[in-house]
């Protein structure tokens, strides 16, 4: 059984409430004197204390996807190449494309066979969504991830075209499956899409840790997991070898929601030639270390300065102002972050661009999160250029030589 199956996740549960039944059942019997009686007790409440945070453990587990796999969990990896092929029926048009590197690689349905919604039908039509493994050459960081390939992706008159790229984080611990399943983040881009509020755009569906379960806040830790170098050159060069994507920075952006939101916060600003344009669902402005993430900015006297540049508040006040265009979201009431928010965007000037969601009520959770996701896409769609480059490979015969670029229908400014 899989190590986030429901088969285990029950069998395990139906163990655990065995275990307490039999010791309140056997309890009298073993309320005795003597070596056995106190080694029956023993044992029977260490069976039973197993048994109920095996249970615990890997309900936690399933539900925020700190391990996917048994050797996820063991710390096995399989780092042999393997090259991501068909999505879709016949024609080159429907592959995603082989890359001989294997840094994109397939990976099992990782839940995804249990999320409702999801586009299903003829790729040309409705699109898709892979669910994949990400494989950083420099971190060393093997990550998931769910990619939404556009229909567009699928059809003949843009089988040469490159396409803009919006990498969504999601909060700690959560993991992928909160994006797709509870953020509804494919749902929401399919809709917009189709309806023309949003120019077609492959999604990057992603966690922010690389080093579960360690909260690594794409920090490059001394000595430590290096989270941002995956995200501003791991997964960039992954994509770009095995997708059609643009190659140029204005067609990529970030986004994320609480911990994801000040991950695509801080890619943005401090790697502005990666990520010109990020959202940020109920994040944070600053990071600091904690239980969860350890020690992020090492020791000595460049340890200070690290957490300062961290902080983005401050980076505004004593440094170059990135020529970025942010989204930030909160609420007047039930957000901790409500007023960090307000002395963030007073603090923006030129050449960076701001935009905000504030809700008059709403709070951290995805209840609110979903109000504002779909408002957040459809800025996000406005902030990337649609890529005039195209793939190298030569038309096929009656294909069209130029692909037309489709255009976006303007939306309304994101508000409550």
């Amino acid at each position: 059984m899989g190590l986030t199956s429901r088969s285990l996740l029950y069998t395990v549960i139906f163990v655990a409430v065995l275990c307490v039944g039999l010791t309140v059942w056997l309890w009298p019997r073993l309320a005795k004197r003597g070596a056995l009686p106190v080694a029956g007790r023993l044992g029977s409440i260490a069976v039973t204390q197993v048994a109920i945070v095996a249970a615990a453990m890997l309900a936690v587990n399933a539900n925020f996807e700190f391990y996917g796999t048994w050797n996820e969990l063991f710390g096995k990896y399989d780092k042999a190449p393997v090259n991501v092929t068909q999505l879709g029926k016949g024609g080159p048009y429907a592959t995603v494309g082989a890359t001989k590197d294997g840094l994109v690689q397939p990976a099992g349905a990782q839940g995804l066979d249990k999320i409702k919604g999801i586009p299903h039908g003829p790729a040309e039509k409705v699109g898709k969504v892979q669910s994949v493994k990400i494989l950083g050459r420099r971190s060393h960081a093997i990550n998931p991830a769910f990619i939404y390939l556009p229909p567009q992706y699928f059809q003949k008159q843009f089988q040469r075209q490159r396409f803009p790229v919006a990498v969504v984080i999601s909060g700690y611990p959560g993991g992928i499956m909160n994006l797709a399943q509870h953020l509804q983040v494919p749902q929401t881009a399919s809709k917009l899409i189709s309806e023309n509020k949003m120019q077609p755009t492959v999604i990057v569906m992603i966690r922010p840790t690389i080093a579960p379960p360690r909260d690594t806040e794409c920090v490059d830790v001394p000595d430590g997991p290096q989270a941002e170098t995956f995200f501003t050159k791991d997964l960039p060069e992954a994509l770009k070898q095995t997708y059609r994507v643009g190659h140029d920075p204005s067609a990529w952006g970030a986004m994320g929601y609480s911990s994801g939101g000040s991950c695509a916060l801080q890619l943005a600003m401090r790697e502005p030639g990666v990520y010109p344009a990020a959202a940020s669902l109920s994040g944070d402005y600053k990071i600091a270390n904690d239980l969860t993430t350890g020690n992020l900015f090492g020791t000595g006297p460049d340890a200070k300065q690290k957490e300062h540049e961290h902080d983005l508040i401050w980076r505004l006040k004593n440094m170059p102002v990135p020529r970025v265009s942010v989204l930030v979201t909160s609420s007047k009431k039930g957000e901790k972050n409500y007023g960090e928010t307000m002395k963030f965007l007073q603090a923006i000037k030129a050449p960076m661009t701001k935009s905000s969601i504030i809700l008059d009520e709403g709070s951290h959770h995805f209840t609110t999160w979903r109000r504002e996701i779909g408002p957040a896409l459809e800025w996000m769609g406005q902030q990337l250029t649609f890529p005039q480059d195209v793939v190298n490979n030569a038309p096929k015969k009656n294909a069209p030589s130029d692909s037309p670029t489709p255009t976006s229908t303007p939306t309304p400014s994101p508000g409550a």
